[in-house]
This record gives C-alpha cells, sequence and structure tokens, in this order.
C-alpha cells in the first residue's frame, strides 16, 4: 500500500506525470543505512515499469551489503537546474532481490521486461548484456512524495 502525500499538494506530480518522468530519467541516488547507522548515498542507473523501480546493482558494493542487512531503502530520482524547472520524486520501501546474484543470464520470466527495459533504455539494446558482476533489486514503493516546482 502506498502512503499519500501529505504535503506540496500543488506541486506534486499527477499518477501519468510520475508515470512519463520515472520512464524518461536515467540516474536516481539510493539510500541505504549502514551497521552503525551511518546513511550511504550512491547513484544509479535504473528502470521504471510503472509500479516498481528496478535497480541494477554490483553485487560486491557497499549498497548491496548495506541492503542484504536491511532492504529498506530511499530512492530519488530529480531534474532541473534553476529553482522554477526543479522537479523530482522520492520512492521509499523495502527491496527485494530477484534472480541468481550476480545475475549471469540465467532464465528468469520475472527478469524479462525489466531487462528488455533497462536495456533498451541505458544501453540502445533489445537484450540485457550480463557481466557477472550485478544483480537485480525491485522496490514497489510504500511511500512516492514527488514535487514539480514548473507548477508553480
Amino acid at each position: 500500500m502506498t502512503v499519500a502525500q501529505r504535503r506540496g499538494r500543488r506541486i506534486m506530480m499527477t499518477p501519468a506525470e510520475l508515470d512519463a518522468f520515472l520512464t524518461e530519467q536515467r540516474t536516481c541516488r539510493v539510500a541505504t543505512v549502514s551497521a552503525d547507522g551511518r546513511p550511504h548515498v550512491s547513484a544509479l542507473w535504473f528502470a521504471w515499469d510503472g509500479t516498481s523501480l528496478w535497480l541494477y546493482s554490483l553485487t560486491r558494493s557497499r549498497r548491496w551489503a548495506e541492503l542484504r542487512a536491511r532492504p529498506q531503502v530511499a530512492v530519488v530520482v530529480d531534474d532541473g537546474v534553476e529553482y522554477g524547472e526543479l522537479r523530482g520524486v522520492e520512492l521509499s520501501g523495502t527491496v527485494e532481490f530477484v534472480g541468481e546474484a550476480p545475475r549471469t543470464g540465467e532464465p528468469c520470466p520475472e527478469l524479462a521486461a525489466p531487462e528488455r527495459l533497462f536495456a533498451a533504455k541505458n544501453f540502445g539494446l533489445d537484450a540485457m548484456p550480463h557481466d557477472g558482476r550485478h544483480a537485480w533489486l525491485r522496490l514497489t514503493p510504500e511511500a512516492i512524495a514527488s514535487w514539480d516546482f514548473r507548477k508553480i
């Protein structure tokens, strides 16, 4: 269940705007928490399928290790340079690990659509290249907050 946005309703994105924004953007910032409570933020490419954010992460990264220990995450996708152009989305919830880790391309029907989206968006390819170093995380957000200052 997604938590409704309480503040900033005047500048929040409509569902169609949110979907278009997440479909067109490439880079997000992923916030995790270490065992000692320190936050860690890293940039990552993603794909959006209309329901979930798919993150393709290095399995030997700090981010991966922190999410294995604590799968709660916050992700920000934003855009704009001038104040009146700023827009973005914060998505938060618990990630799920999908497919083998690291991903080598073993058949996984659940990954067919996100891999097609990710390969086309980020590599201009029809099929996902697998390097044996990355694996998939799915975030189906429990809370979404958005803003679009162009509406002011």
